[in-house]
């Protein structure tokens, strides 16, 4: 794949300050199982908070290629990081960018692009992880718009945002997704999940009792909140697999450079034919994610403007996307498994920092629809595609 001249700039940028103010800190920062709130001023100095965000309110306007450029090298500095800014950037802004009212975009999109406000995204709930379909959290039409009612899990961002979009079920009208400032009367904000990995992202459950929501607060039409969602998740599927290269980059380099300095047997571990095997691997199934991530990310941009690019069948948005994420995901879990058994005993050991990426790199096999659900999505498609055939 060949990247433009002010591809390779932004990229080079973005590695620089993942370089000098991510990888030194993400150790720190999983120990403390917090970010520090600093920053996220930086990201939004450098623009990283409004990536798909139009110029005319204070964004960068990347393209979808390069936004995923940025995620990963923002990932090979910090997991957690990558997560905070793909909700914030993905799910977040580039659903008001593409569905928000002319209102909705002058208020909210200034916000977050300038990182004033931090995004978060609200669909899973306790009994609905990726079965987005069986919501329980309702909106009640009010005489003032709507009243929100139900329990959200695993909100990332959700205690430092500013802005979240929650779906939530309608009378007999399908899904809503509604903008909700978390200041209002009646949101709440649970206590940090103790995660396994990305343990400084911020992941927390939010209660909604009755929450006001004014008519302003719908974002798109009514009922069409179910689509959203689904254009969302597939959007962040795309993010998913730049975030996962990230770290199985990351993986992949911190065992080469331990294999030429860790000797054995009087010659560095890098020249046994077993070292070079699962480096070799780890290559291999890192290129080809990167691939996935930013062929996912083509399509999405060819159907975002009407390319008459497909969302159905196994050439289409979706099942792309889904192929993404799942080989990406499951490449860095490898990767990163296969850093530890390169760096032996020390990478069993929480100061090494291959341990930590590889519970990071777990997360990415889960979050925004489990694996199993990925093959179940593929495979449905393929099935589309053989049954009108």
């Amino acid at each position: 794949m060949k990247w433009s001249q002010d591809q390779l700039e932004i990229r080079a940028l973005a590695r620089d300050f993942a370089q000098g103010e991510l990888r030194s800190a993400s150790a720190g920062w999983d120990a403390a199982k917090d970010l520090d709130a600093g920053i996220f001023r930086k990201l939004a100095d450098l623009g990283f908070l409004g990536m798909l965000i139009p110029e005319q309110y204070g964004g960068l306007d990347f393209d979808l290629s390069t936004y995923l450029l940025v995620l990963e090298e923002l990932s090979w500095g910090d997991a957690s990081v990558g997560l905070s800014v793909a909700i914030h950037n993905g799910p977040v802004a580039g659903l008001i960018t593409k569905h928000g009212s002319d209102g909705q975009k002058e208020r909210w999109l200034p916000l977050l692009a300038s990182g004033e406000v931090l995004g978060a995204f609200a669909l899973s709930e306790p009994g609905a992880g990726s079965d987005a379909g069986s919501l329980t959290t309702v909106a009640e039409a009010s005489g003032t718009g709507w009243k929100l009612t139900g329990t959200k899990r695993w909100v990332t961002n959700g205690g430092r945002a500013g802005l979240v979009i929650v779906f939530a079920q309608l009378d007999g009208e399908g899904m809503g997704a509604f903008l909700v400032d978390p200041t209002v009367d009646g949101y709440g904000v649970g206590a940090r999940e103790a995660t396994m990995g990305l343990r400084a992202s911020e992941t927390v459950s939010i209660t909604l009792d009755g929450v006001e929501v004014g008519e302003g607060g719908l974002l798109g039409v009514v009922g069409r909140g179910f689509p959203y969602a689904l254009e969302a998740l597939d959007l962040g599927r795309a993010g998913i697999a730049a975030q996962a290269v990230g770290i199985g980059r990351s993986a992949m380099e911190h065992a080469a450079r331990y294999a030429l300095e860790r000797e054995q047997f009087g010659r560095p571990i890098a020249n046994f034919g077993a070292i070079q095997v699962k480096l070799a691997e780890m290559a291999r199934r890192i290129a080809g994610s990167r691939l996935l991530a930013h062929d996912a990310g083509a399509a999405i941009m060819a159907a975002s403007n009407d390319e008459g690019h497909p969302r159905t069948g196994v050439d289409g948005v979706t099942a792309r996307a889904a192929i993404a994420k799942l080989s990406a995901s499951e490449a860095a879990s490898w990767s990163a498994d296969e850093a530890i058994q390169i760096f032996g005993g020390y990478g069993y050991m929480r100061h090494y920092p291959v341990e930590q990426l590889l519970r990071d790199a777990k997360g990415t096999e889960i979050y925004e629809g489990t694996n199993e659900i990925m093959r179940h999505v593929i495979a449905r498609e393929v099935l589309r595609d053989a049954a009108s055939s």
